[in-house]
Formats: structure tokens, sequence, C-alpha cells
């Protein structure tokens, strides 16, 4: 199935695109996404799912497989499996970026297969729940990830303004932090995966988050189960 959704952010487009495609970065902002690993352009983590009192984790990797930086435009590709054994989702996220006014909106289109538990609910409320998802990840992004990048830009310029030479602190941080005839070094990272520390991800509650389109479907079937089971009551009491 297909689903669309668009958010706007309130940066330019370099600087959306430099966000947007620091995976580490905005990972702990993906609702019900835990990022574990990394191991060059792949990113392999969790995805924890409730349905009701059963909770599912998907395990899996995410891939670049497009990333066009003069286009604005980048593709990702997801693949999960239910650590149990009881459903897979597999996604191709296309995500394209447009300015607008001062801020980039941003175009997600995504691809989606999934089996299992999380499969009965259809494209409706999986879109319905695509786009609340989406929200509570931008309001993330908003709080804890743009509200850092405006706080140390005035840092910055606090900085210049008191005389203090631009990466001054970087680089006395850099040398041990005395600043004085410090000599720095630089170590190369070991190859092979490298583990990520992040909190760990509360699970995504279908039922909570869908909310309204749940119990839409829901209804029909709870009387059509009522009416069967008064039409059974009418051929038993006929018997």
């Amino acid at each position: 199935m297909e689903l669309s959704n668009e958010f706007a952010v309130g940066i330019g487009i370099e600087e959306a695109w430099a966000l947007l495609t620091d995976v580490e970065r905005i990972a702990p902002c993906m609702p019900g996404a835990e990022l574990q690993e990394v191991d060059g352009d792949e990113y392999r983590g969790v995805v924890k799912v409730k349905v009701g009192p059963i909770t599912a984790q998907y395990k899996g990797k995410a891939t670049f497989v497009e990333r066009d930086e003069a286009a604005h435009r980048a593709v990702l590709r997801a693949e999960g499996r239910d650590v149990r054994g009881q459903g897979n989702a597999n996604a191709t996220i296309t995500a394209t970026l447009v300015p607008e006014g001062e801020g980039t909106k941003v175009k997600v289109v995504t691809d989606l297969t999934i089996t299992g538990r999380a499969a009965q609910f259809g494209r409706g409320v999986l879109a319905d729940v695509s786009t609340r998802l989406l929200g509570q990840f931008v309001s993330c992004l908003e709080t804890k990830v743009l509200a850092g990048v405006g706080a140390a830009g005035a840092e910055a310029e606090a900085q210049m303004g008191a005389g203090a030479p631009a990466g001054a602190s970087d680089a006395g941080l850099a040398a041990g932090g005395n600043g004085a005839g410090a000599t720095a070094t630089t170590s190369t990272a070991p190859a092979g995966p490298r583990t990520v520390s992040h909190e760990r991800a509360e699970p995504v509650n279908l039922l909570e988050t869908a909310g309204a389109p749940v119990l839409k479907r829901l209804i029909p079937a709870v009387v059509g189960a009522l009416l069967a089971w008064w039409a059974l009551r009418r051929l038993r009491g006929r018997s």
C-alpha cells in the first residue's frame, strides 16, 4: 500500500536536508524506533508496535538507496521481521524537500508491505496512524533537535560578540582543554558495525494512536457478531 504525508520544518532547505539525512541524529524522535547499530550506510535496530495487550518487535535494517543532494530527494529502504516470526514489514520511503518561505516542506511517500497483527487494520487506519506518528516525529524534532540547533547558534553568536574567535571552544576541547601548546591526536575508527546508545523506545500503541478509525472498524464487527449470536439463539429456540 502507498501512504502519502507531508510536513514542514522552520529551517532552510540545506539545513533541513543535512538534518533529515542524519539518521543517528533524528532516530530518537522516531516513535517506537530504536537505532542500535550502524555499519557504513546500513542502520540496524528495532521497531516496537503494540496491538492491545500484544507487543510485536520488528528487528531490521534501513539503507539509503538514493540520496540526491542537488534535488533534495532521498530514498530509504527499510526491512523488518517480527522476532517471533509472526509477520514482517518492508517499506520504501521517498522524501522530497522543497523550499516554503523561510522554511522547508517535506513530502513523504511510503510504499509499505506489512503482514501479521498490524496488517489487520487495513490501509485507511494505517494511513491515519502514519499521519499521527509523523506529527509526533515533527513535534519531537522541533522541541528536542531544532531547539538545540537554535541554542547552539545563539551561543556561537554570543562568543563572537565577546571577541572569542570562532571555533576556539571546540579547539580547546580537542586539545585536552588547556589550549596552550597541546597537540591534538587523531585515531582511526575500527572497521565493522558501530554500536549506538539511545534510550529504550516505548512501543507504538496502534489502538491508542489510531483512536476513532479503529473503533469505526470494530463497531461493524461487533454488531455482526451480536446479530449472529441473536440469530443462533432464535434457531435454537425453535428446535
